[in-house]
């Protein structure tokens, strides 16, 4: 008997691939699935089988059940037009070639700025975003009930160990936590993001990225400063880069200035504010046990999303995180 099963689901299989309309499936489903069709028929011989062979006839009338009813089925999406069984795609071709990422033009900007002052002998650092209020001010000789504190200006997160977290306004917090832990000289700088409620604009963002540098020793002035500024703006903007300082005010430095650069704003060229820098307080160097007559030194804050808009020539900082491909793709 299992022979002639096997010889109904090769006889079955070949008629049901032969039907081309659904009339023809239907009397196939007929003749072979129906009540009175060539399976059923194929149930009361069970009984004249051996009691041996019982158990194998019966799995395979099972399968062969299975068998016909998956072909039927799958017959029926083909002529109604549905999905087919099988690959859909000839897998013997070539595939499709994928389009390649590349890096957002920030961390592209971030990796060209580090390479740059890594020529100039300093070292890179970090810090967390989320900082308690001594190192985001007090250190930094921003006393309690300074404006600079106000919650309007500020993302406050909370208490912890009795103090006022909160996402971090500017990368100045790691040369705090650098000058913690070790003694001058010292050249660092920290990129990364930093926070403050700024109503979006051309030219603002509420979370953008900095870069923080910080060089401490004996002898520093502001002339090392200047020109340290000087030479990373010509070498990452050409001979051509316009780059002026203006007197300012920053309670972690005195005296103080602020970085502008020349950029290309809604097609009119401005100046725009960069960053700021100074020489690092006294009284900053003293939060941290650093001697303020035996070592001076000078720090500096960039807004990395400015520097990319100048090189690039981006004239709206909300385009670098809208995450539009069509925008990302031009570099």
């Amino acid at each position: 008997m299992l022979a002639d099963l096997e010889e109904l689901q090769n006889t079955a299989l070949a008629d049901l691939a032969a039907t081309t309309d659904a009339a023809a499936l239907e009397a196939w489903r007929i003749a072979y699935l129906g009540s009175k069709g060539r399976l059923k028929g194929m149930m009361p011989r069970l009984k004249d089988v051996s009691r041996e062979e019982k158990p194998a006839v019966g799995k395979r009338l099972n399968e062969l059940k299975v068998a016909l009813e998956s072909g039927f089925e799958a017959r029926e999406g083909e002529l109604a037009g549905g999905p087919t069984p099988g690959p859909s795609v000839d897998v013997t071709q070539p595939g499709t070639v994928l389009p390649e990422g590349r890096r957002h033009v920030l961390s592209r900007t971030i990796d060209e700025i580090v390479e740059i002052f890594g020529r100039m002998g300093f070292t890179t650092a970090a810090g967390p975003e989320v900082e308690d209020e001594w190192h985001n001010f007090t250190a930094l000789n921003i006393p309690a009930g300074h404006p600079a504190r106000d919650p309007i200006d500020n993302f406050y997160m909370g208490e912890q160990e009795g103090s006022r977290t909160l996402l971090r306004t500017q990368t100045s917090t790691v040369q705090i936590r650098t000058l913690e832990n070790e003694k001058p000289p010292v050249r660092i700088i920290a990129c990364g993001r930093v926070y403050r409620p700024d109503t979006h604009d051309a030219t603002h963002y509420s979370m953008f990225h900095q870069v923080e540098g910080l060089c401490v020793d004996r002898g520093i002035t502001m002339v090392d400063l200047k020109t340290t500024l000087f030479q990373f703006a010509r070498a990452y903007f050409g001979p051509e880069a316009e780059v002026r300082m203006r007197p300012s005010f920053f309670p972690f430095t005195e005296p103080s200035a602020e970085v502008d650069m020349k950029m290309k704003i809604k097609g009119e060229w401005q100046w725009v504010e960069i960053g700021g820098c100074g020489m690092v307080d006294p009284n900053v160097l003293e939060s941290v046990n650093v001697d303020p007559e035996e070592f001076t030194g000078f720090a500096f804050g960039l807004g990395i999303e400015r520097v990319a808009m100048r090189k690039y020539g981006i004239s709206d900082i909300r385009w670098l995180y809208e995450n539009d491909v069509r925008f990302l793709d031009q570099f």
